[in-house]
């Protein structure tokens, strides 16, 4: 580590006062450039990345410009930290290969009105597990304050702060932090570690580069405040393998999905603006695009069991495909007073549908959406291999049909407190609980067990029983490195993260 006295240089990206203008260099993960290389990649959210075959054959790097239409009241953007605003006094520095800039190990320190700088290459399980080459990195129960600092890292694997382990905790507020190598996340958390972060302005331009980022072992994160945006192919603004809760803050991404929540793990929103356009694509192993993701992918990196996505109010923007995606995992949508918009007419509000992770016949999505005080507006497809309980709830209004072409998986619709279901298209469900005249099926023909249902009857149903997924994905969680916490663990290496 190398600690000099410097006056911090202009930086080719600024956020103003008004608006957030990004112009971000996009490059390949070589681990990443094909479907089979993704069969071996332990890249944590390269999920759907694009046109690796032809990213392979050149080693140029694209650029594309990215506005976020940010509006002051809605990121801050007059208490946004930038480069330039905060105040720098002292600048560490890395260029060593799999070293770090900042270190704390077991121990409390405190760091303010610093500069980070980081070069340096890394690869695999020691950097997206356990910290290798990280520009921060907190580890072995150190509890690490962080406060207006500037964070730059230009390398492979290099993420910006990373807490590792149980009992390691970092608090950081008030900064900036911009990676622009593939594989290099702005927050990382792993192994059971406590993040906590308060108005951070976070940008990543590399490819698996989420802005709040965790992977084996997870954790707990907690953000508040601040604008988190990705512009890297297979990089949505979170990647979940933990536990983690964003409060009003403005999340964008511009090529990948918004969210991603892998396995028995959640992503809890409050008051928060996402912008999603995922719009780039790799291999075959779904045919759609999405603002949340909620999957399996077998790797080991996150434990089977229900995955959970919460929204309460705040915006959802999607600009191309689905809003919801499901898939090789049971899980639970929880809905309250959301603004959720889909700007592609072709897409769905909800998919639940098997797709490339998992075994054939039974990865399929399984899924709870709660819906309270909550308007609806899309299709819902459930194929069948998946299944579907929809609870309407506290005045919600959903407008929309339900697997319009034909019944394929079983689907269970329950309207209480004055709720509503306008259908937009014939619906084929399984079962249904309503009052007489909740549902206007406006034209169209509601099929409910095959029978038709014209609405003027209460109706009494019964909900779908979940099944745990059979995709054999064997033991989940941290792999316990050599000697206690902070390296590699023996046990070989994992199941490679799918794309």
């Amino acid at each position: 580590m190398q600690k000099t006295i410097a006056k911090y240089s202009p930086m080719w990206w600024a956020a103003s006062v008004a608006s957030l203008c990004l112009v971000f260099a996009l490059s390949s993960c070589g681990a990443t450039v094909t479907e089979d290389a993704a069969e071996t990649s332990t890249e944590t959210e390269t999920v759907e990345v694009a046109d690796a075959a032809a990213e392979a054959e050149s080693s140029e790097e694209t650029t594309a410009e990215v506005a976020p239409e940010a509006e002051a009241e809605t990121v801050a953007a007059a208490d946004l930290p930038t480069k330039d605003s905060i105040t720098v006094s002292e600048t560490y520095s890395d260029d060593t290969d799999g070293g770090h800039a900042i270190l704390a190990d077991g121990t409390t320190d405190d760091y303010a009105n610093v500069a980070v700088e980081k070069t340096g290459e890394s690869d695999g399980d020691e950097a997206d597990f356990y910290g290798e080459n990280a520009s921060v990195f907190a580890t072995n129960g150190a509890t690490l304050t962080l406060s207006e600092i500037v964070v730059e890292s230009d390398g492979t694997h290099a993420n910006g702060v990373f807490s590792y382990g149980e009992g390691t905790t970092v608090n950081i507020s008030d900064s900036y932090i911009e990676t622009s190598g593939n594989c290099s996340g702005g927050l990382m958390t792993t192994g059971g570690g406590t993040m906590n972060a308060s108005n951070l302005n976070i940008a990543t331009s590399g490819n698996s580069s989420a802005a709040i980022r965790s992977d084996r072992g997870g954790g707990i994160v907690t953000v508040d405040g601040g604008s988190y945006v990705t512009s890297g192919t297979g990089s949505p603004v979170i990647y979940s393998t933990a536990d983690i809760t964003v409060n009003d803050s403005y999340l964008e991404s511009t090529a990948s999905q918004g969210i991603v929540v892998e396995g028995q793990n959640s992503v809890t929103l409050n008051d928060d603006t996402v912008v999603a356009d995922n719009n780039t694509k790799n291999g075959d192993k779904s045919d759609y695009y999405q603002a949340v993701m909620i999957y399996q992918s077998m790797s080991g990196d996150a434990d089977e069991g229900t995955a959970s996505f919460e929204m309460n109010g705040g915006s959802l923007t999607n600009k191309n495909g689905d809003v919801f995606f499901v898939n090789n995992t049971v899980c639970t949508i929880n809905l309250s007073g959301a603004e959720i918009v889909n700007e592609d007419a072709d897409g769905v509000f909800l998919r639940a549908e098997a797709a490339g992770w998992g075994s054939e016949g039974s990865n399929g999505g399984q899924v709870d959406l709660n819906a309270s005080g909550q308007v609806i507006d899309g299709d819902m497809v459930v194929d069948e291999v998946s299944n579907l309980n929809l609870y309407l709830t506290d005045s919600s209004a959903f407008t929309g049909a339900i697997n319009p072409d034909g019944q394929a998986g079983e689907v269970y619709v329950e309207l209480a407190d004055d709720s509503t279901w306008t259908l937009t298209g014939d619906s084929y469900i399984t079962s249904l609980t309503c009052d007489a005249g909740a549902i206007d099926t406006n034209g169209y023909t509601l099929y409910v067990n095959g029978e038709a249902y014209d609405g003027s009857s209460a109706s009494t149903g019964t909900a779908v029983e979940h099944t745990a997924s059979s995709g054999g994905m064997g033991e989940g969680g941290m792999e316990e490195p050599p000697g206690g916490e902070g390296g590699p663990g023996e046990g070989g290496e994992p199941p490679a993260k799918p794309e």
